[in-house]
């Protein structure tokens, strides 16, 4: 599953391994797809590892409406979570770098690459498995 804004589109779960590159998923989203497959969204569970091709960046305009350029995180590698679950009018999806900065991939400047290096691991307890579920609204 994937945010609920990327529902309208078609969809596939991460593989470990696989190559992706960041592009708006529909008018409203952005997220991954693979490099071979534009039109296919990717979707990540919670504790999913990726790395990047170069330090990610963040085009801040289309979360804070100011005009500037875009900010480089300083690091290639990062965790996919979800944030804000319990808020149904916003953007789950998010990365988490080394240094605890939170990122909503709706930010994340298009055409970026990245390798999923690791799925996260089954859960074994009720707190683990909670991690893992991914807000689903409508």
């Amino acid at each position: 599953m994937c945010d609920y804004s990327a529902k309208s589109v078609k969809q596939r779960a991460a593989a470990k391994d696989d190559h992706l590159v960041t592009r708006s998923i529909s008018t409203h989203t952005r997220g991954f797809t693979p490099i071979t497959d534009p039109a296919t969204a990717v979707c990540l569970l919670p504790g999913t590892e990726l790395a990047f091709d170069r330090p990610v960046r963040v085009d801040e305009r289309r979360v804070l409406g100011v005009f500037k350029t875009a900010t480089t995180i300083p690091h290639t590698v990062a965790r996919f979570r979800q944030v804000e679950k319990a808020n149904q009018s916003t953007h789950h999806d998010a990365l988490e770098f080394p240094d605890g900065t939170l990122v909503k991939l709706n930010t994340l400047v298009e055409g970026q690459t990245a390798t999923v290096l690791q799925l996260p691991a089954t859960p074994k307890t009720a707190i683990e498995a909670e991690d893992q579920r991914r807000a689903a609204y409508v």
